[in-house]
Parts: C-alpha cells; structure tokens; sequence
C-alpha cells in the first residue's frame, strides 16, 4: 500500500511539473533600485584608437563601457549570461574594436565568484563570443600581442576552492578558436601575471600563485618551487624561472610590470615575509631583482590587492594598488599618495602616449582623471554595487536596506520615488552600522534601525544620524583566533525581529542573543548551536600574511528566524553545518540537521513558512567546499525528516549553488529562489524549478523579500531590484494557462502621486501604476483587438484602452515621456504604453487615471487625466467575444491622510478635476472646429473670417516667439495643471476662475453661432 500511495504521489507531481512546462512568466519585469554608486571593480582597460572610450569590469556586474571618459557607464555584457565575475580586460591596441575578457576576479575574496573562461568581442562590446577555458576558475591576466590581436596569453589561477587541473598560462594563435597550456605547476598553483616584452611578444614573464580558499582561512602563497616568476623568450615554448634577487622561501602573490620606454626595467610586486615583501625591481630583463621597497602598504592584504603599473613612458614613475594607492617617481624608493573617490584599489590602466590620462579601478567603482590623479570622474554613474541581505521598512512608500560592500555604512533606498529630489542619488542613505549589515527597520517604527558592524550591534536614528553602540561582549575580537573568542561573530551577523513582537530582537554569534530593550541588555538563549570543529578555529591567512577580519570565522551561527505562525518556534543555520529549532522560545533546542545533508556547508537561509509552524525550509551553500551543488531541503515536521527539492534535474540547474530561498505569504508553496546563476521560482512546493530570471542580469542573488505583493531582491553584483505586484504568481490560473483570456486581479495598490521626473539614469522609478496582469490564448487566426475598459466605484466609465493594430504591435513603444513647460511649470506625461493582443502573458500599467482631454493630436489624445479617488474599480478585458473582470482595491496615500487630507477633499478636487478637463476637451474641440471651418472657408466671407479670427485669437496662443499671453486653452490647462498636483481640496480662486472661464467660453460660443 505504501509504496502504491508513493506511486500514485509521484505520477501526480508528474503530471503537475509537465502541465507547467507551458507556464509564461513574460508579464513579470524586475525593476532597478540600484543605487546608482559604483560598488567593486576589479578590472579596467582602455584605447589608443579611442580615448575616452574605457571597460570597467567588476566583481559581480560584468562588463561596463563608456565612451566620454567616465561621465557615463553602460553595461555591455549582459547579453552573454556569463559569469559577471571579471578577472582581466585587455582591448587590442592596433583594432579598438577587438576586446577580450577573462572572467573570474583575481580578488579571492570568500564570496569570490567563479568565473566560466574567456569572451571576445569584435565590435566594441556590443556582441560576444565565449571561445574556452571555461574550467580556469579565476583569471588574473589577459595579455594580447600588440603585433597581431589574434595571439592572446591568458594567466590561470584556477578554482578559489579546489585544486583542479585548469591552473597554468595559455595561449592563442587564432583567437581563442584554439588554446594550448604551454605553462603548468601543479593542480594547486597557478599564475596570476603574464606580461610580454614590450617590442618583442614572443617574450613573456609569468608569476606563479598558490592560493585557495576555505571557509575558515586563505591560503596565499607557498614553498619557493611552489611560487615565483617564469620566463621565456620563444613564445612559450620554454620557460626559465627566474631566482636571482628574489625570495628564496616561502613566496606569495606576484604582480608584474614593465614600461615600453624601457624594456630592460621590470617591476615585480611581491608577496612575502615580513622585510623580504615589497617591489622588487630588474634593470636586465630579470636576470637580476633587487628589493627597492619593503614598504607594509604596498602588499597589504595581498591575496585581495597586489597590483603594480608603471608610466609607459618613464619607467621611473611607478604605482601600487593596495588599501591605498601609491605612487613613486624616483622607480620605487619614495611613495607619495593619490586618492581617488574611493579607496582599495585593484588595477588600472594608462593611457601610452597620455600618462596624465588613465582609468583605475576599487571598491567603488571605475573612475578616471585627466590630470594624473588631481581630479576624478564620479563613481555615482554606474550600479554595480555588491549587496549581502535586503531588509524592507512599513512606511510609504516603503524603503530597501542592505549591506553594501565598502561603503561605510549600510544603505537604503526607496521602492519608489517618496519626494521631489534634484537627483536620484539623493535617495541613497546611509542606514547606520557598515558595509556587511544587516540593517534592519523597526516595526512600526522607520526611522529606527537595528544594525550590524562586522558583528557589532547598534541602533540607528534616522532623524539624527546617531547610532548607539550594544555590542554584544563589547570586546574587539579583530586579530583574535576564533577558538579564543567568547563570542563568535561573522562579519554578516544577522538581526532578527520578531513577528510577533517588534520589541524582541534576535543577534547571533555562536549562540542566539535575545534583547527586549533594544540592546541595552542581552540575553543567551541558546547552547553553541555551531560545530565548532577544532581544527578550522585557526588564525585565518597563511602561511605568509595574517588577515581576520570576521570573514573567516567559521563556526557561527548564519542565519535565523522565527516563525510567523508560532510564537517561540525559532530556526537556526550556522556556517558550518548544523541547523537547529527550538518550540518554546530557546529554553530547549534539537539538532535537525539533514541527515544526507554533506557536512560543513553554510547555511546562508533559514525560512520558517509562514503558513504552518511545522514547516520550514533550508538553503546551504557548499560552493566553498568546493561542492557547486545546490541545496534546498523542506521539513514538514519540526526537521525529523527533511526532502531534499534541488536534485540537479527537477528545473534548477546541478551547477547553481543556492543562497537564499523564500515562501510567499499568501499561496503556500510559491518559491523562489536566490542562487549563484540568478532567480528561480516554484509553484509546486519545490517539486519542479523554473527559471525567473526575466531582465535581471546574471548575478548572485544574495536575498529575497515579499512585501506587500512585491518582489523585492538583494544581489551580489548589482544592488537591489523589485517585482512590482508578482500577485498574478498566487493565483491558480498562472499555471493553467490554455485556451481561456484570463485576467489577474492586481494587488490593492497605493495611490501615490509621481514626485521625480528626472529621465537620466539607470535607476526606474515610474509613476505609481496598477499592474494589470493578462493572458492572450493563441486562436490560431488574425490577432483579435484587446480593449480594457475601467469603471469606477459608482459603474461609470473611468478609462478605457486597445491594442494597436498588429502591424504596430511589434514595435509598439512603452514607458513615459513628461514635457515641461517654463512659463507655467506644467509637467505632462505622455504614457507610450499600449495593450498587446499577441498570445500571451501581458502586463499593461494603469496609471490610476481617468481618461484626459481631447487634443488635436492623437499621439496626446487623452492623456493625462486626474488621478482617480481611492475606492475598488473594475477592469473589464475582452478579446473578440471573450471578457474577463477583475476588482482593484486603490487605497489612499497614508501620508497624505496623516497630514488631514480627507476623503471629501480629494471627492470635491476630482469633481472639479473632470469639470476642467471636459471644459478643456470642449475648447479645444472648438479651435479645431474653428480651424477646420477657415481652411473650408470661402475667401470673399470675409466677415466670417474675421469673426472666427477673433475667436481664435481668443481661444488659442499664439504660437510665435517666447512668452506670448496665454489665452483661453492654455488658461484652462493651467488651472487643471494647478489643481491635479497635490492631493488637497480645490481653493476658491480655483473654483471661481472655473466658473469665469467657462463663462468666457460659453459667450464665445455663442457669438460664433450665426444669426
């Protein structure tokens, strides 16, 4: 019987997952919310052809291009769904238009992100083409014989968490059609420069690098024959290392360069013991180094920075990328300091016959000076900001927060414009604690944030800006061996309110910290819920260089949450392995950890569902165990058994490790899914995965909110982007979709006013719309018209649209265009978007507003009508002789409420709204009347001429020169500019200047009937 039942389970998750292979998620489109600040650059490289024409490439966000010197960045390597992790750019100094790109940074942070080989484009960046060594891991140089683009040497580091075979040099003849290694250590060594003899290519340098990551250290550096700088002087046929000079033990990461004014001079940055590292220096092509310089901050932190440049045309003046970025001009004896917009610098590039002129690259982005460092071009043009969790506030409209990677505190932005502002960037604020997070508002309360530092815990005023401290131990831990530490924090720590009680919050180290006073006291709740392994509590950074800074600490406790069903009911993952629950609030705890779950994973999200306490679910991420599997596990009964929802084969790719999952609120079993390679979702409680990836570029997706129907989202690589109303996926029908029109019912939508009209930029922020979400069955016959038609609380007819013909549909353009006039300062918006009748899905936005005045030209015909009142409106759609309805709740700002607006106020405002927008459609009727019956005219009806003239001169403004009196028309679209901006109940002038012109408008009329 069992295994029948089994059988007759598994035949119907069968059916389900096939019956949802016809699912179209097309309708649904990720908005941007950058912010619009750089985050980590990694690589950046320019053009002798082109000269104000840089690539960025950054850590996470792929590759950027601008062509005015870095007033602007575009991003140009979406297209290839590549890795967007950027090791090396090189672009062909005798062909601008040919560019290579080695994917995976150099930079092995522990959320470095694996790179998948080499792309070339042949146009600038416009298009690419992937041409091999997808197994290299991390790429640290791409070097292109400037004698012929199509001879590329690519330096290999390999994978950050394994050993593997791919380490080594490679290089092309033919353009990456064909590789060959023709320089390899070891599968646990690679190298991480190459650098060819300027005037001879066939001349190469090459610098070996042991390195690999854990979760608990980084190993950089090894033995001497495990490190160092190769030679050969036969195109990579041979290869001498070079020894004399050099660290003779234990040798890091090396970086090189040489300078085309003179060939003989070589620089090598290098990782070593104290008082052996620093720059070393050739002045005979390496026969022979000499430590020029032992200074610390050159080779701080060296896995992460180590990078060296020098003038290509004086090779006396010389710069290190490190924390700082230095510069020498005497080759390397004395340092002087330039700052950028941004500190820990990566790489640069100088342009060789304009030294003044360069690019260079940190974690802020790209940025490029004129004057040899003097001035800098912004870093706020370019969202490629690294975000570790997303936090979402209750007020309206509610603001994203998150951790940005090096950006002194952490961030928020709003979901939609709340305010008019000169800019977008002066929506970024800081929100308190740093760079890791996270930031968390407080229930009820906005303007108070619970924050973390690097496992420090303090909470943040909005209105003042101040931040009281509550460290938890209040010790300074950085330095310290983990296995000493009374608590353990990551530098992630996470912060916890809880759902049933906004003044209980939970922080975690090695155990759950409990405060009710907003941290002025704390209280342990739980044992060491971690493994605690004694053999990875080590000092992280060997064997040369010491580097603890809270990234390494591996037995913590990653992630918590307590269930929303259950009070008490609280889950715990730690980052190497263990979960656990507690059911009475911490006073007992089980280990439930999956049983065939591999050990030591991180178990980056824990998700309580929210719609049945015993029920819960897990992602583990093992990618830095060398294990790219992904792992999602569900329990259905407190963790005693666990079923395991990524097979490898079931949608979700065997290949995308797995950082956060979440279930909706509202429709159990709809989830979603963060990854390496981007959004999943499911609507079957994991049983099958589809791919939601949409408009998002490839990146990490790091965390994943749902808040009030919205989709809201945290990447590594690209800041933060939303999901406006993804409600359609809660329905039955998104996965039934036939032969039927089916209309979604959209969410209960605020009715916000537009605040922002700034069209410059990367960040959307749209007036406030309804999403009206439709499915178009394919009939097999011509396109069919597709109207929706709106109607109001009361069955008026409020607003109606159609499809364009289908000619016109393909090309059919979206979005929205506003106009603004100086003399009145009446901004109108022009809404571009029209219905599509192809099958389908389909997301069409209401604006919230009736149908606008008539106009003479059809592109403007009613457009631009009053902003409807709050209240449940119906959408009517049809589609040849089908029809679907749907209700829409739109609710009133609550601001505007708070500041006592009053629903009379905004009933009398559209009343009066409509009455000067059909007094508006009336005049304007009456001019193209007027018009049309001159153009008809008889030319000896002179006296008709003239009184039609007349009342044209009165109805219309004369069009010549600057600021000609407005006339009638132009009176009332003033008055109805005037009294549609803010919601308020209409002043007396108002009402008055009303009535005078439509007084003025029915005498005029009168005088032109004949008599």
């Amino acid at each position: 019987m069992r295994f029948q039942i089994q059988l007759i389970v598994g035949i119907l998750a069968a059916i389900f997952a096939g019956g949802t292979e016809a699912q179209d998620f097309s309708n649904f489109e990720y908005r941007e919310l950058g912010p619009a600040r750089g985050g980590r650059a990694t690589a950046v490289a320019g053009s002798v052809d082109a000269p104000g024409t840089f690539y960025m490439g950054a850590s996470g966000a792929g590759v950027w291009k601008t062509s005015d010197y870095g007033q602007s960045w575009l991003p140009v390597f979406d297209s290839t769904q590549g890795s967007p992790s950027i090791g090396d750019i090189a672009v062909a100094q005798n062909d601008a238009n040919i560019v290579y790109v080695g994917t995976g940074s150099d930079g092995l942070r522990s959320n470095v992100i694996r790179g998948d080989g080499v792309y070339k484009s042949a146009n600038g960046g416009e298009t690419w083409q992937h041409i091999g060594l997808d197994e290299t891991g991390h790429i640290g140089a791409v070097e292109i014989d400037p004698t012929n683009h199509n001879v590329v040497w690519v330096a290999a580091i390999g994978q950050a968490f394994n050993a593997n075979e791919d380490r080594g040099v490679y290089k092309t003849e033919d353009g990456g059609v064909s590789w060959k290694k023709v320089l390899y250590h070891s599968d646990t060594v690679g190298f991480t420069d190459i650098e060819l003899l300027p005037g001879n290519p066939d001349i190469a340098f090459a610098s070996a690098w042991k390195a690999e990551r854990k979760p608990w250290t980084i190993i950089s550096g090894g033995k001497a024959d495990e490190a160092g700088i190769w030679k050969t002087v036969n195109g990579g046929e041979t290869w001498t290392k070079l020894t004399n000079g050099l660290p003779t033990g234990l040798t890091g990461k090396i970086d090189l360069a040489i300078s085309p004014a003179d060939s003989s001079t070589i620089y090598a940055l290098v990782e070593a013991p104290e008082g052996i590292g620093g720059l070393y220096k050739s002045t005979d092509q390496g026969a022979n180094f000499k430590l020029v310089s032992a200074k610390k901050q050159l080779v701080n932190r060296p896995f992460y920075y180590t990078n060296v440049d020098v003038d290509p045309t004086n090779p006396d003046v010389v710069y290190v990328m490190a924390t700082q970025y230095w510069k020498s001009v005497d080759g390397g004896k004395t340092w002087d300091q330039l700052r950028p917009p941004h500190g820990d610098s990566h790489d640069m590039w100088i342009h060789p016959d304009n030294p003044d002129l360069f690019v260079q690259a940190n974690d802020g982005g790209a940025t490029v000076t004129f004057n040899g460092g003097k001035t800098w071009s912004t870093q706020f043009n370019q969202p490629t900001v690294e975000v570790y969790s997303v936090e979402v506030d209750d007020q309206y409209p509610y603001w994203v927060y998150g951790g940005q990677q090096d950006n002194g505190t952490t961030i928020s932005v709003p979901s939609m414009a709340p305010t008019p502002a000169q800019h977008r960037t002066n929506y970024l604020m800081h929100a308190g604690g740093c760079e890791t997070g996270p930031a968390v508002p407080k229930p009820g309360d906005p303007d108070t944030v619970y924050v973390n530092c690097k496992g420090r815990f303090g909470v943040y005023d909005k209105r003042t800006g101040q931040e009281k401290s509550y460290y938890v131990g209040a010790t300074n831990w950085y330095g310290t061996n983990p296995k000493d530490l009374k608590y353990r924090f990551q530098r992630v720590a996470p912060i916890h309110v809880s759902p049933h009680d906004p003044g209980v919050v939970y922080h975690t180290s090695q155990y759950v910290h409990r405060t009710t006073d907003e941290g002025k006291t704390w209280t342990i709740i739980s044992p060491d819920l971690t493994a605690f392994e004694a053999d990875k509590q080590v000092i992280s950074g060997s064997p040369i260089t010491r580097d603890i800074t809270g990234e390494e600490i591996y037995s913590t406790i990653y992630s918590l949450r307590e269930s929303p069903v259950q009070q008490g009911v609280i889950w715990a993952g730690a980052n190497d392995g263990p979960v656990h629950v507690t059911r009475d609030g911490g006073t007992n705890w089980t280990n439930v950890t999956p049983r065939r779950l591999p050990k030591g994973g991180r178990v980056d999200a824990v998700e309580p569902s929210p719609h049945n306490a015993s029920k819960a679910y897990i992602s583990v991420l093992r990618y830095q165990l060398g294990d790219w599997k992904p792992y999602i596990y569900r329990t259905e009964n407190f963790g005693r058994s666990w079923t395991l929802l990524t097979t490898g084969t079931n949608g979700l790719p065997a290949d995308a490790p797995t950082r956060v999952i979440r279930e909706d609120p509202v429709r159990e079993g709809l989830l979603f899914a963060g990854t390496e390679k981007g959004m999943f979702v499911s609507l079957d409680d994991g049983t099958s995965w589809k791919p939601f990836q949409q408009n998002l570029p490839v990146t990490p997706v790091t965390d994943i909110k749902i808040h009030r129907g919205d989709l809201v989202i945290s990447t590594m690589g690209r800041g933060f982007w939303v999901i406006d109303d993804m409600t359609a996926l809660r329905q039955a029908a998104i996965g039934a979709q036939g032969d039927d029109l089916q209309l979604f019912k959209p969410k209960p939508t605020y009715r916000y006013r537009s605040s922002f009209r700034d069209g410059q930029g990367v960040i959307n922020y749209p007036r406030a719309f309804v999403a009206v979400d439709y499915f178009i069955p394919d009939t097999g016959s011509d396109p069919q018209t597709v109207r929706l038609q709106i109607t109001g609380p009361d069955g008026t007819p409020v607003h109606a649209f159609e499809s364009k013909s289908s000619e016109d549909d393909e090309d059919a353009p979206s979005g929205e265009t506003a106009t603004r006039d100086m003399s009145t300062e009446i901004i109108t918006f022009i809404s571009n978007e029209a219905l599509s009748a192809k099958p389908g899905m389909h997301r069409f936005r209401w604006n919230m507003d009736h149908q606008g005045p008539w106009d003479s030209d059809e592109d403007r015909r009613f457009r631009n009508g009053p902003m409807v009142l709050p209240g449940t409106y119906t959408l009517t759609l049809s589609h040849g002789e089908k029809t679907a309805s749907q209700t829409v709740e739109l609710m009133a700002d609550p601001r505007v409420l708070e500041r006592g607006v009053t629903p009379e106020d905004m009933r009398a405002q559209i009343e009066l709204s409509l009455k000067v927008r059909d007094l508006l459609s009336e005049t304007r009727r009456l001019i193209d009347e007027i018009e049309t019956e001159q153009d008809k005219l008889d030319t000896a009806d002179t006296a008709r001429r003239a009184k039609l003239a007349a009342a044209l001169k009165q109805l219309k403004t004369k069009e010549e020169g600057f600021y000609q009196q407005p006339m009638l028309a132009d009176q009332l679209r003033y008055l109805y500019s005037m009294i549609s901006r803010a919601d308020q109940a209409p002043g007396q002038d108002a009402i008055e200047r009303f009535d005078e012109l439509k007084t003025k408008l029915d005498e005029m009329r009168s005088d032109l009937v004949e008599k």
